[in-house]
């Protein structure tokens, strides 16, 4: 009974173990179990240690593994992988025993494209720098030093303390206005947002500084949101933007007024040293100094070297005055000369307009027009008689060859009947056709009865038939 107690104690006792032993054992699991494993997932945290390891973790939206691929392999790869790629790794399933951590050793990786997060990532950098956010000429300067700076960050993190500690190395006197905020996880952007509301309603600081440490690019998320980007652009005061260590660039970064690669050199760009800023105004001071004591000598100079040109100012006051009386004497003579001319020039117009007066004007024109009127009136009379003397003689030449007064001595004028053209010839008519005769009072329309050429001045009133009433002869 004694010997199978004692042996059914010794099966119950647990062997121990040490640490380094569950872990190798752990190990050799893990090995043995997965040989060799294909993976899918997006590379964050990639970073290449001095001996040329990549030292990376493989996320997706529910997990990540770490990840590490030797320098022997990665001589292999065609080009450098970086975060927010998507890649495929081969490898085996291991442990790093130094932590305990369960890691992927890749021996061969090839690129899948950009993961989730990269794209989308680079989807909105697009569209908001098609928007104006990223402009240059949208940014605003930061204050040279300001009253006062709101610092937007976690309360609990390193970069808090990282940017009060520069600060006070820096400017001490400057009050720093802390807005507590989560920089990572859910609610953070919205957090984030309403701290720079808060900001720009107080008006209290001069200057905006948002920051936090690095991270992963899921860690990041909050500063790569939209709404955190838009309310940047949209504060009215001096955004400075304070992510990351160095390399990492988020969507604040490039919608910020000023990008700082760190808290620290955040707290640089936006606070100057208080040393330098002294040594700076001393060295103002003394350059203010030395350029009004320069101007106060060189004025000392140029009125001794006047004071010299001009000598005693007495003898040029002496010599000024005689001047001054030898041209107030000539003004003088000359004002006198000026106003004689004067006279004389207004004498000699009153004289002209004397002479060339209207109403003299008037008289002269009114002897002249009663002197040719009577010069009209006689040409008009005699103008008259002469014509009415050769209206007279022309009356008695017109009334001598009239051929009223030959008709009055007894001949006639005989004319075609119907044409009435006058008949000049005995060949212009013929027996039957019919005349008519003017004579000297009335008219005698008669007939053709026969014509004789050449005949004389006897008479012919054998060819020729009255035809209608009145008296007459005619003469052949």
């Amino acid at each position: 009974m004694v010997q199978e107690r004692s042996l059914s104690s010794l099966i119950s006792v647990p062997r121990l173990q040490t640490v380094s032993e569950l872990t190798g054992s752990i190990r050799g699991l893990l090995e043995a179990s997965f040989p060799f494993v294909t993976v899918l997932g997006e590379i964050s945290n990639l970073r290449q240690a001095v001996s040329g390891h990549l030292y990376f973790s493989l996320k997706d939206r529910e997990a990540q593994i770490r990840a590490v691929m030797f320098r022997q392999q990665c001589r292999y790869l065609a080009q450098p992988p970086g975060d927010g790629q998507e890649v495929v790794c081969r490898g085996r399933v291991s442990v790093y025993e130094p932590r305990g951590e369960y890691q992927l050793v890749v021996d061969h990786l090839e690129s899948k494209g950009a993961g989730e997060l990269q794209v989308a990532f680079e989807l909105l950098k697009r569209r908001l720098e098609a928007e104006g956010l990223f402009a240059a000429d949208a940014k605003k300067p930061l204050p040279r030093l300001p009253e006062r700076i709101a610092l937007i960050t976690s309360p609990s993190g390193a970069a808090l303390f990282d940017f009060l500690r520069t600060a006070a190395a820096r400017f001490p006197s400057v009050p720093v206005e802390i807005h507590p905020v989560r920089v990572q996880g859910p609610g953070a952007a919205e957090e984030i947002v309403q701290a720079l509301a808060t900001a720009n309603a107080r008006r209290t600081a001069e200057v905006i500084v948002l920051c936090r440490g690095g991270g992963s690019l899921e860690d990041l998320q909050p500063f790569n949101s939209e709404q955190v980007a838009r309310a940047i652009f949209n504060s009215a005061i001096p955004v400075v933007v304070g992510v990351g260590h160095e390399v990492d660039f988020t969507m604040a970064d490039f919608v910020a007024d000023v990008r700082a690669p760190t808290p620290t050199a955040a707290a640089v760009l936006v606070l100057p040293r208080r040393d330098e800023l002294r040594a700076r105004m001393a060295e103002i001071e003394q350059r203010l100094v030395e350029g009004l004591q320069r101007k106060i000598n060189h004025g000392r100079y140029r009125a001794e070297t006047h004071r010299r040109l001009l000598g005693d100012p007495s003898f040029l006051l002496a010599h000024f005055r005689l001047l001054l009386d030898h041209r107030l004497q000539g003004l003088h003579y000359a004002l006198k000369g000026r106003l004689i001319s004067r006279h004389s020039e207004i004498w000699r117009l009153h004289d002209h307009l004397r002479r060339h007066s209207p109403m003299h004007l008037l008289h002269h024109q009114q002897q002249l027009c009663g002197e040719l009127t009577g010069r009209l009136r006689a040409a008009v009379s005699w103008n008259l008689e002469r014509r009415r003397l050769a209206f007279s003689r022309a009356a008695g030449l017109l009334e001598a060859v009239s051929p009223l007064a030959v008709l009055g001595r007894g001949y006639a004028i005989a004319r075609t009947l119907p044409e009435r053209r006058v008949v000049r010839e005995a060949s212009q008519v013929q027996a039957g056709d019919g005349l008519e005769l003017l004579v000297q009072k009335g008219v005698i329309t008669c007939r053709v009865t026969g014509t004789a050429a050449n005949r004389g001045p006897e008479r012919a009133d054998s060819g020729v038939d009255r035809a209608s009433g009145g008296e007459g002869n005619k003469k052949a």
